[in-house]
């Protein structure tokens, strides 16, 4: 018997310090989001970071938290939920970080008699730090208690064809309603050593500004490019002219140069030169949360205007659009048709 297991990034269980400064523990203790040897990343998280971050972090929580609990959750059940409704094999949700875990998710399938599993970690582009941190643990669990299952995982989907006209059929709803001046797509920012270590060719990515456009090996793991390249295939869905869109990276932690352009940086400048009406997509989620409601629907919003910008608009990830749905659930259909 077939099934299928659903992964996002995670959340606290609430708003509390103390369940904030748990999770931020387990998340940033993980050796593909923090990639320095053990002793260094224990002192830079357990000495400084869960020093200072948890309460500030809680407080960013608690700004857009709902009543049913955590977005990020809440959206990914329902989610899961209406997948569920329309594939032929059993659909399980778990979280890299905090609950449900991705134990819990492959207990719930095997108790229902699931042998094969098919691992969809539910982000577009490839990162250490996401995709393969889910399938790394995923491998490790099946592999230490569920000797019996077989685990099968999706590739990035960040360039394929239904998911790219899904993404541009949502961006399209809102542009039509809003008709922003620019169109900033932002995606999560990691460090540019990361870029680095995914190289498997080990010389490709210089991250000047044309190793992404030219075709390499190295692109099956640069997240860089992934993102440049889901940019690139949306703007042509839509018709979007040179100049009407751009790119940035969001999210930064430490001092170690990470991805550019910043975010931030990039939004600010936008309404310094004249941009008054201005959308941002978040296409490194597809599911709203702290980054998305939080960072660029409150300060990123408030910031623009700080600046001279009128109207801002965040467009909302993919969540539980029906398209979405339908397009997940031909995945997982298509997989249990021809496997």
């Amino acid at each position: 018997m077939k099934g299928a297991l659903l992964v996002n990034l995670g959340s606290p269980k609430s708003t509390s310090v103390s369940d904030v400064k748990s999770y931020l523990n387990e998340f940033l203790m993980d050796k593909r989001v923090i990639d320095t040897p053990y002793l260094l990343r224990a002192f830079l998280v357990k000495g400084i970071i869960l020093n200072t971050r948890p309460k500030k972090s809680a407080e960013a929580y608690r700004k857009i938290w709902w009543k049913e609990g955590s977005p990020l959750i809440v959206l990914s059940e329902r989610l899961t939920e209406k997948v569920n409704q329309k594939t032929t094999i059993p659909v399980e949700l778990a979280m890299r970080y905090g609950q449900p875990s991705i134990k819990n998710g492959i207990q719930k399938l095997a108790d229902k008699g699931v042998t094969e599993i098919l691992l969809i970690p539910l982000y577009p582009q490839f990162a250490m730090a996401t995709t393969e941190t889910i399938t790394v643990l995923a491998e490790k669990i099946i592999k230490k208690h569920f000797s019996n299952i077989t685990l099968t995982h999706i590739s990035p989907f960040y360039n394929k064809e239904d998911y790219i006209n899904t993404l541009s059929n949502s961006i399209n709803n809102t542009l039509k309603k809003v008709k922003p001046d620019h169109l900033l797509f932002s995606y999560h920012g990691i460090p540019e050593r990361h870029i680095k270590k995914a190289d498997i060719t080990k010389s490709h990515c210089k991250i000047d500004g044309s190793c992404c456009k030219s075709p390499s090996a190295a692109h099956k793991y640069c997240y860089r490019h992934q993102c440049y390249e889901t940019t690139r295939l949306v703007a042509k869905k839509l018709n979007l002219k040179e100049g009407d869109y751009s790119v940035s990276f969001q999210s930064r932690l430490g001092k170690d140069p990470w991805l550019q352009p910043y975010t931030d940086k990039t939004i600010d400048l936008l309404a310094k030169k004249g941009v008054q009406k201005l959308a941002v997509v978040t296409p490194a989620f597809v599911a709203d949360c702290l980054e998305t409601l939080e960072e660029i629907g409150i300060e990123a919003k408030q910031s623009f205007h700080n600046n001279g910008g009128k109207d801002f608009t965040t467009i909302p990830c993919l969540n539980d659009n029906t398209e979405w749905v339908d397009t997940l659930s031909n995945w997982i259909n298509t997989w249990n048709k021809n496997n």
